[in-house]
């Protein structure tokens, strides 16, 4: 004897096939796979994207005054509570973008103070990314504006500031530099000139790959112990 199938009031048939949308991306992003049970771990191939998509938009000329995150969704093809659910806000989304571009500490000999401070000024306004440099320029108004912005900015930066004093204090300990120097202005000496180079390009008939031997030449004699300036 057979039985009848029974059916339950308002379940969802299933079939074979879904009827849900394919998502569309503008740069082959990863899809949104965001939309997971509590305590899943979230894609990081999507935080990428999401990254990657507001430095492509900077790059391309949008200002981060400019930027909304609808843009930025539309850009890595996610959703914007995707983006929501990472940053809370648009400013902080720009400190991650900002960090991404940075890149590891700049290694140093550690032997001679001179050449240890040529080789941190030579990443100064680069990245290994080409597009660092066409960043930051689009930065300079929203970091002047935004709190949270200029914060996230300086923890990234702080810590090459710290690496430079560290070298110009062993200079000191030592005595190849003078004891009462101001290091913060000996570091605004040296960076600020690379930055108005790398990012404005401040003086087209200075060669940027040679610059930061002939800053440290110029200014060693004004910081270097009286023995050291020969040296």
């Amino acid at each position: 004897m057979s039985s009848m199938p029974t059916t339950t009031t308002g379940a969802v048939p299933t079939t074979g096939t879904s009827t849900a949308p394919a998502a569309t991306t503008t740069m082959a992003a990863p899809a949104d796979t965001d939309r997971k049970g509590p305590g899943r771990p979230r894609s990081a191939r999507v935080d990428e994207a999401i990254i990657e998509a507001v430095v492509a938009l900077l790059t391309e000329g949008t200002t981060a005054e400019a930027l909304s995150i609808e843009a930025v969704a539309a850009k890595a093809g996610v959703g914007k509570a995707t983006i929501y659910r990472r940053w809370a806000n648009k400013d902080a989304l720009l400190v991650d973008a900002v960090a991404s571009l940075k890149g590891p500490l700049p290694e140093i000999a550690g032997v001679s103070v001179r050449d240890d401070l040529v080789s941190l000024l030579h990443p100064v306004g680069r990245s290994a990314m080409v597009r660092a440099s066409s960043v930051l320029p689009c930065l300079i108004s929203e970091l002047r504006r935004s709190p949270t912005l200029h914060q996230g900015y300086q923890k990234i930066i702080e810590p090459r500031r710290e690496l430079m004093r560290s070298v110009l204090r062993r200079g000191i300990a030592i005595g190849e530099l003078r004891a009462d120097l101001d290091l913060e202005v000996v570091m605004a000496m040296l960076v600020g000139p690379m930055l108005a180079q790398s990012v404005l390009n401040w003086n087209p008939h200075l060669d940027r790959d040679t610059l930061p031997e002939r800053l440290v030449e110029a200014v060693w004699p004004a910081i270097a112990a009286p023995r050291s300036r020969r040296s």
